[in-house]
């Protein structure tokens, strides 16, 4: 289980993440929702070990992963919202230094590599520069990589950036999959309709406070809202967007 007890991050003294609780259970799919700037992706940082807590502390497996921070990198898999890569490598030889880095047998890794090629529709263009690649290819080349080493934490940051609609019902597939084979799998994207689709439970991140940590189902009884758009709308959104909308189109007929 992944456990984050009275988390903050503060940037220049300012809060980013404010005294944040919750966990994230093996088997279920946890959504990470929250407008921008309300603190997800910093989050997702901090649980990778690539930013440092101000205060609180993270567990897996009832540890801190403090304890041994290059153990439990080992055991967590996780795309950036970001999609950062070496432009001048192919992607085969892209996935080829990360199972170097990740010290996988070459054998092993050569086969589960060429086999993620091939199911993600990346094989035709495996020699090609990522130079080349569209913003979707890159995105499926860092998940492959995030998965190729089996983890048993898989962090995701927006991973439907990008992909177009056969690939993103693909990849909804495969974190409902993951999570039945008992990994531990979190989060984020704007796309509301996937997240209430695939997500066991949400927790909802506010100017980096949580104000909601529960299933949708739950949600939507104490709440009384039909849908996660309008859970999420009257807990994480300050604007009234139908009347912004509104606005809009009265200014460009004027």
């Amino acid at each position: 289980m992944l456990e984050l007890r009275r988390v903050s991050k503060h940037f220049a003294g300012i809060p980013v993440v404010d005294d944040v609780s919750f966990s994230a259970r093996p088997g279920e799919v946890t959504g990470y929702l929250g407008p921008n700037g309300s603190g997800k992706s910093t989050t997702m940082k901090m649980i990778t070990g690539l930013l440092s807590l101000t205060a609180g502390q993270i567990l897996f497996d009832g540890r801190p992963i403090d304890e041994n921070l290059t153990a439990f990198k080992k055991r967590t898999g996780y795309v950036p919202e970001e999609p950062y890569l070496y432009n001048h490598l192919s992607g085969v030889e892209y996935l080829t230094m990360v199972a170097q880095l990740r010290r996988l047998p070459a054998r092993e890794s050569a086969k589960r590599i060429e086999g993620l090629l091939q199911l993600l529709s990346l094989h035709d263009d495996r020699h090609a520069s990522i130079s080349g690649y569209s913003k979707g290819m890159r995105q499926k080349v860092l998940i492959a990589g995030a998965l190729l080493h089996n983890p048993d934490l898989v962090l995701l940051d927006e991973p439907f950036s990008g992909l177009d609609v056969g690939s993103a019902l693909v990849l909804r597939r495969l974190i409902q999959e993951l999570a039945t084979r008992g990994k531990v799998v979190m989060f984020s994207s704007h796309e509301l309709d996937t997240v209430e689709r695939v997500s066991t439970r949400v927790v909802i991140l506010h100017r980096g406070k949580i104000v909601a940590d529960d299933s949708i189902e739950r949600l939507r009884l104490l709440t009384e809202l039909p849908s996660l758009e309008a859970i999420f709308s009257q807990l994480a959104v300050e604007q009234d967007s139908s009347s912004i909308a509104r606005q809009i189109v009265d200014l460009i007929h004027a």
